[in-house]
């Protein structure tokens, strides 16, 4: 075979791919496309479609890190019906962060996330971020972790029992709350004390309540925190889900390689060992398709993220 031959042929193999791809990820299992709004960018376009496809996925809302923002952006001009935009995570402490944020969004990130570092919600670094998140006008997607996973992680924007101050001070800047503290406030008993609680849900807790009372938080339902919380009480679960319509967005946050659990599915997290060895995506969805009638699981896997993020239907 010459050179011009095993090029043409080349193409002609990575075209059926993406054909493939995108057939499959149209042709949603679950009755409704899906929009994952909790999507850990992978470096190549192909690992990025075997997770959506295996999961059965429409589309995925990248989030990736500032430096690979322009990988972002590629992948977006290649399968614009499968990645439907992106936000990007970089440093808070540092003191260039406003303006790095600033330039990302200038240049076309349609929020600020997945933001997960070694402060406090309330303190000064991130205060400074959540009013740039104001005056740019786009998400800014936060992991509340009050409990180390490992003896070494150390805990992520502490202080979520206080965050109801930074929502009335910053009514103007959207919050995307996930992980551990901020699912496990679900119910009014939880003290700091563990990752992942399941016992039954006391009704009252503070993530219930704020996404009740405050325009400006919306919860993302993604990881083992959110599918936690989805889980540990089935009699809470369908009328939660009810309630907040309007403000609980699908994600998976899923480590797996192929939509079906394959690799380290939950990052080697020791509380997570439950649904190890699965797709959370697919738990998830399963989970939300059992306790929703067809019209509310279509709004909450497609509607409410590409409202709350501006991305084009």
């Amino acid at each position: 075979m010459d050179r011009r031959s095993f090029v043409g042929t080349m193409i002609t193999v990575a075209t059926a791919r993406v054909v493939h791809a995108q057939a499959t990820g149209s042709a949603s299992e679950w009755g409704s496309p899906v929009l994952d709004c909790h999507f850990h960018q992978r470096p190549t376009i192909e690992a990025n479609l075997a997770h959506l496809n295996g999961a059965g996925c429409q589309a995925a809302y990248l989030l990736t890190r500032l430096q690979s923002a322009d990988d972002a952006k590629r992948f977006i001009a290649q399968e614009p019906t499968r990645f439907a935009g992106y936000a990007v995570g970089t440093d808070v402490t540092a003191a260039e962060a406003v303006q790095l944020f600033t330039t990302a969004v200038k240049a076309g990130a349609h929020g600020i996330g997945e933001i997960k570092y070694h402060v406090e919600a309330d303190g000064p670094e991130m205060r400074r971020i959540y009013a740039a998140a104001a005056e740019l006008n786009v998400p800014i997607t936060l992991h509340f972790q009050e409990v180390p996973h490992t003896p070494t992680e150390g805990v992520f924007n502490t202080g979520f029992k206080r965050f109801d101050k930074i929502l009335k001070a910053y009514p103007k800047t959207k919050f995307i709350g996930h992980c551990d503290a901020f699912w496990a406030n679900v119910s009014a008993d939880y003290a700091n004390d563990i990752d992942y609680p399941r016992t039954p849900i006391i009704r009252g807790g503070l993530t219930d309540r704020w996404l009740s009372d405050y325009p400006n938080l919306f919860g993302d339902l993604s990881a083992n925190s959110g599918n936690n919380a989805l889980t540990r009480d089935p009699s809470f679960t369908a009328d939660f889900l009810r309630r907040h319509r309007t403000k609980l967005i699908f994600g998976s946050d899923c480590a797996c390689s192929d939509g079906h659990g394959a690799g380290i599915s939950q990052q080697g997290n020791p509380g997570a060992a439950r649904l190890a060895g699965k797709c959370v995506a697919r738990e998830t969805l399963t989970t939300l398709k059992a306790n929703t009638t067809p019209e509310l699981f279509h709004q909450l896997v497609w509607l409410n993220g590409h409202r709350v993020f501006k991305l084009p239907l």
